[in-house]
């Protein structure tokens, strides 16, 4: 495999990668995506592939180079501060908390002694996951199964935009790579971009990633019409001296939070290329009803919307879902009717409307938001035409990434794959292997999170496949490196292994929208020993740990949306996993 350039502090000597990608130069070594398989199964299986031209063709640049030599740093990272709780009870305050040390897992593979002077960087990337961009007052939104799931009513909400700003400004101001010094390639985003499968939350998305003008609100362009306005005791109310059922447990008073919420704020868009995974909030309305029912089109764009729903109804609603009932949602339309009369008037908007998979590809492909690149972000018109939502790209020289399409068309939050995609994986796999090159897999769901069978209303022939032969299938090749993802919420870092050596890293990682908030970089590097290491970091956003109450400002309402993620009704303290699934060193055999 050919070096892209040493990290060895003491190196002097530049080579030809080092070279291009310290001068910017167009070439894989400086971070571009090339365009290779677009996914584009038909149903009898076949695939629509890439041509020699398309192999060799640059789409994107990366950032540059920091000057020669590269060095390892923290600054910016959980490598250096983690936000934490201050002393006290009920609301807590957050600030400045110890840093996370790297932990070197050696689950696959023995380190080897003096792996850091011979190591050479082959890639380096920033995972997004679950950044959830939700439209709060979308009527779809079902904030009164509280009791059941806190994904339901999650106060920081209505701050979402903002946090997702705060992150991509975290991005575009790290030097490189923090356990190589490497230029950053590329950022991976791997699903459930949106939350209510909304246009809104789609266009507010993508202004985030490739930058612009965002206005985060829907429905009255002059107030917000929700559930933290509309006077109940069961939501935060954070504009009215009611006693809430969260300000009894010490949430604040904030004048003029819901305005600021709703206020313009512009994102500089990132400074790298990036890509897209879809989820299943991406896809399903509620991320878990099977979408052909034109039901849900009509509920989002009118004008009621449930706030409250007896206790009893719900929790058996809720069980349901949880042992994979109702995925196409006959039951939540039927208890929807049920409550007409008790709904709110909220003002109608089309701009809630549900988007299709191919208005979700469309809008990545639209120039306006291309950004830094590549056009697409991944996509192609070739998934256009084959009506797919999986395609391989080129990392670097010697790694090729693939993106998965994990979420169900049947319905329900859990995924699978079809079979046409899964063979899709193995030649993609195969022709890697045959061009000397390592495979990155990312896909939404994890390999635990896919165990949902059900059949693709629109290829009822065609099985559906799990978690376990996805592993299966990644195992039988040496050349994977990693299966990237996302779906849990909470970082976990999982070993497998077959009999015959073969071995690969799955690195879930936590979202945006709980705390604590993390996304993830990742690096790979030959350690010219036998080895490979997988480098991951955890990455917070770039607004302050601590909070000011009367800094209502978008840099200030990013701080907020971390701090009252963090004492969130039912927020979980487990979701930053444990000290191996949080910065480590994960070291293979080399394939």
């Amino acid at each position: 495999m050919p070096r892209l350039r040493s990290v060895a502090a003491a190196t002097t000597a530049l080579d030809r990668r080092t070279l291009l990608a310290a001068t910017g130069a167009v070439s894989l070594s400086a971070g571009i995506g090339y365009a290779l398989g677009t996914g584009g199964s038909g149903e009898d299986g076949t695939t629509t592939t890439a041509s020699t031209a398309a192999r060799e063709q640059p789409v994107a640049v990366s950032r540059k180079a920091p000057a020669a030599p590269l060095a390892p740093y923290t600054r910016g990272t959980t490598l250096a501060t983690v936000a934490a709780p201050r002393s006290g009870s009920g609301y807590r305050r957050l600030g400045d908390g110890p840093a996370w040390k790297r932990v070197v897992r050696s689950d696959l593979a023995a380190p080897k002694a003096g792996r850091a002077e011979r190591r050479t960087a082959l890639a380096a990337f920033v995972q997004f996951t679950d950044l959830h961009v939700v439209d709060v007052q979308h009527p779809l939104r079902y904030e009164y199964f509280r009791a059941q799931t806190a994904s339901a009513w999650r106060p920081q909400e209505a701050l979402s935009v903002q946090g997702a700003i705060s992150l991509v400004e975290r991005v575009n101001a790290l030097r490189g790579a923090p356990a190589t010094g490497a230029p950053l390639h590329f950022v991976m985003t791997t699903g459930d971009n949106t939350d209510n499968n909304a246009k809104t939350e789609l266009d507010w998305f993508l202004k985030v990633m490739s930058g612009g003008r965002i206005t985060p609100n829907s429905g009255d362009p002059h107030r917000y019409e929700g559930v933290q306005n509309s006077g109940l005791k069961l939501y935060w109310q954070p504009d009215a001296a009611l006693r809430d059922s969260d300000k009894l447990h010490g949430f604040p008073r904030l004048d003029g939070f819901l305005r600021a919420a709703i206020r313009q704020v512009r994102s500089p868009g990132l400074n790298l290329p990036w890509y897209s995974t879809v989820g299943n909030h991406d896809f399903l309305p509620g991320g878990c009803y099977a979408p052909a029912d034109p039901f849900w089109a009509d509920f989002a764009v009118g004008g009621k919307k449930l706030m409250a729903l007896d206790e009893a109804v719900g929790k058996k609603m809720w069980d349901n879902v949880k042992k994979g009932g109702d995925p196409k949602g006959a039951d939540f339309k039927a208890m929807l009717k049920s409550q007409a009369r008790k709904m709110r008037s909220v003002t109608p908007d089309e701009g809630r409307a549900p988007f299709t998979p191919a208005e979700y590809l469309a809008a990545h492909l639209d120039p306006a938001h291309t950004g830094p690149g590549p056009i697409g972000h991944g996509y192609s018109q070739a998934n256009l035409a084959a009506k797919t939502q999986y395609y391989s790209f080129r990392i670097a020289d010697d790694i090729i990434g693939v993106s998965v399409d994990s979420t169900d068309p049947g319905g329900h939050y859990e995924g699978s794959i079809g079979t046409a995609q899964l063979k899709w994986l193995d030649r993609t796999l195969r022709e890697a292997a045959q061009d000397g090159a390592y495979v990155i897999v990312f896909s939404h769901h994890t390999s635990r999170s896919m165990r949902n069978l059900r059949r693709d209303p629109s290829r009822p022939a065609e099985k559906r496949h799990g978690g376990d032969e996805v592993l299966a299938l990644l195992a039988s090749h040496r050349n994977v490196l990693a299966w990237v993802n996302g779906h849990s919420h909470r970082n976990r870092i999982t070993p497998h292994s077959a009999p015959d050596g073969r071995s690969f890293w799955e690195i879930s990682t936590a979202s945006h929208v709980d705390f604590p908030q993390l996304a993830r970089v990742i690096e790979v590097a030959d350690n010219h020993d036998g080895t490979i290491s997988v480098f991951t970091t955890l990455i917070e956003s770039a607004a302050p740990h601590r909070t000011d109450f009367a800094d209502l400002s978008q840099t200030g309402l990013a701080a907020l949306y971390r701090e009252i993620s963090f004492n969130a009704p039912g927020a979980r303290s487990d979701l930053s996993g444990t000290a191996g699934d949080r910065n480590t060193e994960l070291v293979l055999k080399k394939g």
